[in-house]
């Protein structure tokens, strides 16, 4: 717990802004133009110079992530965060599943495998829906038409989270629990009648 807070405590006065005090200083002389730089900043004024001498702020900069194959199904991500005493930056990459998986697809449909391609994007409930609602149900174990779409009813949990079938298997579950339940005898009567002969 003490290190907890402790490791708090020094990210908390790293992160907090601080105040940066810087004097002024006039002299006597006369500029006749003013120049700029990337520390400091000089002025003029009638018979007097301001030397500015507050320093600019540093700053983080953010990686730059260069994906340059078109065919990788990644994404660069980079961000930074600077304060006036401590700045990070930091970068990767993320995977974009569903773009590997409609370029296996059209690998897999490319070789002839256009069963393998169909089961691939099966994997996608949108995809296993559509298919579903469009009359052809996705392959099962190799199986397609109405083998699948019966073999797909009988196994729901087989099917992609999310997906139609699994809905209906569980709405049909529960309207079975709530019939099994109004079929029960309804003990409350019995009970009542138990208290009021005693």
């Amino acid at each position: 717990m003490r290190t907890a807070t402790g490791i708090f405590l020094v990210a908390l006065l790293a992160l907090a802004p601080s105040v940066a005090l810087a004097v002024d200083t006039v002299t006597s002389a006369t500029v006749s133009s003013t120049v700029a730089s990337s520390s400091n900043t000089v002025a003029s004024s009638s018979g007097n110079t301001v030397v500015d001498k507050a320093t600019t702020a540093a700053t983080a900069s953010s990686p730059g992530i260069v994906i340059n194959n078109s065919d990788i199904c990644v994404t660069g991500v980079s961000g930074a965060v600077q304060t006036s005493l401590f700045g990070v930056s930091s970068g990767g990459t993320i995977r974009d599943l569903n773009c590997e998986r409609l370029k296996i697809g059209r690998f897999l449909f490319g070789s002839g495998l256009k069963i393998a391609a169909v089961s691939l994007l099966c994997e996608d409930r949108r995809v296993f829906d559509a298919m579903l609602m469009a009359g052809t149900p996705c392959p099962f174990k190799g199986l397609i038409g109405d083998k699948a779409k019966k073999l797909w009813a009988e196994n729901p949990e087989l099917s992609p989270e999310g997906s139609r079938v699994r809905k209906d298997a569980a709405d049909a579950e529960l309207a079975k629990r709530v019939a099994e339940l109004r079929a029960q005898p309804d003990m409350t009567d019995d009970f009542h009648n138990d208290r009021q002969n005693h």
